[in-house]
Formats: structure tokens, C-alpha cells, sequence
């Protein structure tokens, strides 16, 4: 089973997650060690590949400090993220002067409003950044971080009457642009709200006290729950009309309400249903654990029901190839921020996920220690930010 309690989940020294962890009535969940633990061989190829993967995005590190394209601090941030997150990193360590100058280009594109971004994509790149300075674990970025995680509560869409939730879109957090709200962006967001959720400790107050003249602002959590259930194929909790029970795809998350990446589907009574697709229900299955729902609550194992009877790592379920390294490293952080061991096929067989993940991402790595995706959609034709990916999986596979 799954164990109810309170933990904070660490890689290395570095505090990754703030989560409550409970006790699902979910079949197939072992108590044991993944295999991979246990697997002598498959754990040193694992070394191998992690290590090659970080030699790659240490020479990938442009002049600046950055990663990729400087424009997106975000691209920096998940490539941080990963070295953060590797089994053998301490953060009391001395830290390596690479590393610092990548920690560096990200303070360097703070705002005064708290956001971490250039000309694009504030919410996106602000989230991310947020997560590597707080991996970094170092209390020099808590003033920065703090400022951070207000301003992305302060993005949060409530666009018809104020505090109602009369709008599809309110609750939910887009880039920060014009465009709305939507499951991705929502599922960073609260991802960077809960893991900063530490500064809001009395430890900490002194934090917010000294940053003279900036507004602090909270993020309505009942209402980032309401636009979460708003993305998800499930009738009983989604008020939306477009929401589906069909057995294709019940219980799996859309886009954002009312549009799926992964098109419709013609139902045999008639109906069209819009395709729940893998990375989004995976990004959704963390919304709903950040938004703190209870452990029998019928939206999680709702998801977590898609997700077994959609498990593949051939695909992004719904989508093909676009998005395969984003539905990994969601895969990975889901499944182990859940301590699942296991998942349970249609026909009844144990699947040992970690296993079968740790190996696919050891059989696509490159030779130059890079992964990409064939598919370039959303940015994965660029093998830093697939690399970033890869790692960030592997890490939570093998911690």
C-alpha cells in the first residue's frame, strides 16, 4: 500500500517535494524496493548513463551561464533542476562554478514583481526557475523565491465574477500572457507554490517582512481544484458539458477545458468525446496531489485508473511521439511521488514501471550523451532540454 503521512521527499540533501502522501485502495502497489535497486547490471549502465547525460549539459552551458535559448530562463532552470536532483547531490558541497553561473543567470533575470523571465512565457519560466533555486537548497534565494512564489499565485485567472469560478479558465494559471489558463502551466505553478511552501513557516516570516513595499499575494487553492477537475474526464466532478465517462477516456486530463492536444473521439452512442492523453494526465494526477486531496478521493483514483490502463512507453498515450520526454519525466515524478511500485495491466500483470522507464531511457540515449525526440513539437527536437528531462526521470527512478 501506499503510506498516508507527511514527508518531504529528498534527492540527494535537496528538499524536491511537499506532499502528503495516503494510502490508496489501488491494486498492484508493492512495499518492496524497485528492481532497479537490485539489478546489479542495469544499475551500473544507469550510472553510466547518468553520467554521461550530466558530461553533455555541462559542455552545453553557453558563455552566459544559461542553457539553450537564453530567452527562456525556464530551459536553465530544468537543466539545474536535474544536477539538483541527482542521487549524489549535496547541497553543503562546495558548489561547482558552472553550476553557480547557471544559478547566477537565472538571479540575473529576476523582476522587481517577482517573476523570472525575459519578453515571454513569465509563468512558465518563473515556476521552473523557482524549482532549481529551491532545489539548490541554499537559503541566499529564499527572498528571491519568496517574491517568485507570489507572483505566480498573483497569475491565477478568476476572469468573471470575482471569487466565483463562474468561468472555465478561473482557478487555473496559463504562460502569464494573454493566453488562459491551462493543465500544464497550472501543473507547474502549484508545483513551485508547494515546494516553496516552506517559507511560509514562522521560521520564515522575516523573509516577507523585509521585502519592503511588495504585496504579497496567496493563491485560492479551492479554486485551482475546481479548474483542475474542469480538465478532467469525469462527469461526477467536472461540471463542463464536454466531459466523458466513456471507458476510453474516463478519469484521464485534457489541455484545458473543452480543448484536448490529442483531438476528439466519436463515441459509439453518437457523442464526441474529447481524448484524455497521457502527459496531461500525469501533469493532472500532481494537480490533484498538490491541491491536498484525500486519499479515496474519486478524481485520484479516477486518474490513476487511466494511467493503468493506458501505461505504455512507446508513446505519449494519445499523442504519438510529440511530448514522449515530457510524459517520462511526468511519469517518474507521479508514479514516485505516489511510491508506486507497480502498476497493474488491463489483464491483470504487475508492471514494473521503473524498470521498464529506466531501460527505454537507457536504450534511446545518444552517443554523445544527449537524448532528443524525433518529434520536435514543444521543444523536443532541443537535446538539452530533452536531456534535462531524462535525467530529471532517471533521478526520481533510482533515489
Amino acid at each position: 500500500m501506499i503510506r498516508y503521512r507527511n514527508k518531504m521527499i529528498t534527492t540527494g540533501m535537496a528538499c524536491l517535494l511537499i506532499v502528503f502522501f495516503w494510502g490508496l485502495p489501488l491494486p498492484a502497489i508493492s512495499g518492496t524496493l524497485p528492481s532497479t535497486h537490485s539489478d546489479i547490471s542495469l544499475s551500473k549502465e544507469v550510472d553510466r548513463t547518468q553520467t554521461n547525460g550530466f558530461a553533455f549539459l555541462k559542455k552545453m552551458q553557453n558563455p552566459d551561464g544559461s542553457w539553450s535559448n537564453p530567452d527562456f530562463p525556464a530551459l536553465t532552470g530544468l537543466v539545474l533542476y536535474a544536477f539538483f536532483t541527482a542521487p549524489d547531490f549535496d547541497p553543503s558541497a562546495p558548489r561547482p562554478a558552472f553550476i553557480q553561473k547557471g544559478l547566477d543567470f537565472i538571479v540575473g533575470n529576476a523582476q522587481a514583481n517577482g517573476s523570472i523571465y525575459k519578453e515571454k512565457l513569465p509563468n512558465y519560466n518563473t515556476a521552473i526557475s523557482m524549482l532549481a533555486l529551491i532545489a539548490a537548497g541554499d537559503p541566499a534565494y529564499y527572498p528571491i523565491i519568496a517574491k517568485a512564489r507570489s507572483y505566480v499565485a498573483s497569475l491565477q485567472e478568476d476572469r468573471g465574477k470575482k471569487g466565483q469560478t463562474d468561468d472555465p479558465y478561473d482557478g487555473g494559471i496559463g504562460y502569464g500572457t494573454k493566453d488562459h489558463s491551462d493543465m500544464s502551466n497550472t501543473y507547474l505553478a502549484l508545483e513551485a507554490l508547494r515546494m516553496s511552501e516552506f517559507l511560509e513557516s514562522d521560521q520564515h516570516i522575516q523573509i516577507f517582512e523585509d521585502l519592503k513595499g511588495f504585496e504579497k499575494k496567496s493563491l485560492d487553492w479551492d479554486a485551482a481544484l475546481k479548474f483542475i477537475q474542469r480538465c478532467q474526464n469525469l462527469p461526477t466532478h467536472n461540471d463542463q458539458a464536454w466531459a466523458s465517462g466513456d471507458p476510453d477516456n474516463k478519469g484521464g486530463f485534457v489541455y484545458f477545458p473543452g480543448n484536448s492536444k490529442a483531438g476528439e473521439q466519436k463515441l459509439p452512442n453518437g457523442k464526441v468525446a474529447l481524448r484524455s492523453y497521457g502527459s496531461m494526465t500525469y501533469a493532472g494526477l500532481l494537480s490533484l496531489i498538490y491541491a491536498d486531496l484525500k486519499k479515496d478521493d474519486p478524481r485520484v483514483t479516477a486518474a490513476y485508473d487511466w494511467i493503468q490502463n493506458n501505461y505504455t512507453l512507446e508513446e505519449n498515450p494519445g499523442l504519438g511521439q510529440q511530448g514522449l520526454f515530457y510524459y517520462y519525466h511526468t511519469m517518474a515524478k507521479a508514479l514516485t511521488v505516489l511510491q508506486v511500485d507497480h502498476l497493474t495491466a488491463e489483464n491483470g500483470q504487475w508492471i514494473d514501471w521503473r524498470k521498464e522507464l529506466t531501460q527505454k531511457l537507457v536504450e534511446k540515449q545518444k552517443g554523445d550523451g544527449s537524448w532528443i525526440n524525433d518529434s520536435g513539437r514543444w521543444w523536443e527536437n532541443d537535446p538539452v532540454l530533452v536531456t534535462a528531462y531524462s535525467l530529471i526521470a532517471l533521478n526520481m527512478i533510482v533515489t
